[in-house]
């Protein structure tokens, strides 16, 4: 049987667009699952925005305080794509009013801050789901699968990148996401958060780090009016960058492995340059973003020159067979976060976990805020 939930999204930028997106295709992709999202509020304080989102995807009501949605009683679920400053305030009053919750991350900008909502949602007794995308590709899933079952051997490192030029232009905006109280720690929640939480979903707990950062644009313009995305602006007042760039990071795990995590927002010439590799004692699995259906696979018992193949995902890994009958058959972005709403909403049909939850929140934040501190001190801090 199947029962109709009651959804909204608060912040109609970018983000919640695809929420949105994600929302209407779950049913076409998963027919199995016994509930269908129910577009209800949409939430956005840009004057006209919330009312051209209800206007092309037809949710039943709009408002420019969230506080109204977290009032509303046909609201069941909620996703928070609002700026990160505001994930905190607003998840605890979603939890405690006992909607559901899909947010992104990061989940404010601290550790603090994850935690307080993950709090809320446990008191609550509703789901978090947090949109760590890039682990619900089915070629991540399939190297987690390769490095558990021993094929590699016992891991002895990892190398994580996320390098975008999406901060590059000199006369890209001062929005909120380049201060501190409002924007946290620059790249760090931004990009980095997405490694720490990749490096914990193959490798386990990350048990110390050391970290560097910096800024290398250190003033912009700033805006004169609504922005969204990464706006451009010319000739305003000129302020401070608050915030880093720039982060590199090596990293210790509980199970013995190394690390490296670089990421940076500033990259000309790098356009979404996420990926990992992973090496261990037999064989070694590589990660590329920008050819999400493939993975690079070393294994077997040569050891030395032993060859590199090229492994296509198909049906039987992760959900890839929800979008694609064969193998090879290329899957975007958007399909991610059709995968993180089909979780998303299981979690809430069955009352249990699946995919990121606020306790994964929790350690990515913790680990990107001991990278601030190293950075700062200089020294090693340790996690657990």
């Amino acid at each position: 049987m199947v029962s109709t939930l009651g959804v909204a999204v608060v912040g109609f930028g970018w983000m919640g667009r695809v929420h949105t997106q994600a929302y209407a295709r779950v049913p076409h992709h998963f027919p199995q699952l016994p509930l269908r999202p129910q577009l209800v509020s949409v939430a956005e304080e840009v004057p006209g925005r919330a009312e051209e989102a209800a206007a092309q995807f037809g949710f039943a009501s709009t408002t420019r305080d969230w506080r109204e949605v977290a009032a509303d009683p046909r609201v069941q679920a909620v996703s928070i794509t609002a700026p990160n400053f505001l994930h905190r305030e607003i998840g605890v009053a979603m939890a405690e009013a006992g909607k559901h919750l899909w947010i992104e991350k990061p989940v404010g900008l601290t550790a603090t801050d994850a935690g307080a909502v993950a709090g809320a949602v446990a008191e609550a007794g509703v789901q978090g789901t947090v949109g760590f995308n890039y682990r619900n590709a089915p070629a991540v899933q399939t190297a987690r699968d390769l490095i558990a079952s021993g094929e590699l051997g016992t891991v002895t490192h990892i190398r994580i990148r996320l390098f975008s030029d999406y901060a590059a232009h000199p006369d890209g905006a001062l929005t909120w996401r380049y201060e501190k109280e409002r924007g946290g720690s620059g790249v760090l929640g931004d990009l980095a958060s997405h490694g720490a939480d990749l490096a914990r979903y193959l490798l386990g707990d990350i048990a110390s780090l050391t970290a560097d950062t910096a800024v290398f644009i250190p003033e912009r313009a700033r805006p004169t009016g609504a922005t969204a995305g990464h706006t451009r602006a010319t000739g305003g007042e000129l302020g401070p960058v608050e915030n880093e760039d720039y982060v590199n990071c090596l990293l210790r795990f509980a199970s013995g492995a190394r690390g490296v995590l670089e990421a940076c927002r500033v990259s000309v010439g790098e356009q979404n340059n996420y990926g990992f590799e992973v090496h261990g004692t037999k064989g070694a699995v590589f990660w590329d973003f920008r050819r999400m259906n493939e993975l690079s696979v070393s294994r077997g018992t040569s050891y030395q020159d032993q060859p590199v193949a090229t492994v296509y995902v198909g049906p039987g890994d992760g959900e890839y067979g929800a979008f694609q009958p064969g193998a090879a058959t290329s899957m975007g972005y958007d399909d991610l976060k059709v995968i993180e709403a089909y979780r998303f909403l299981r979690s809430v049909a069955e009352g249990t976990p699946h995919g990121a939850t606020l306790d994964d929140a929790v350690h990515s934040a913790a680990v990107v805020d001991a990278m601030a501190r190293s950075a700062q001190s200089g020294t090693w801090v340790n996690l657990v």
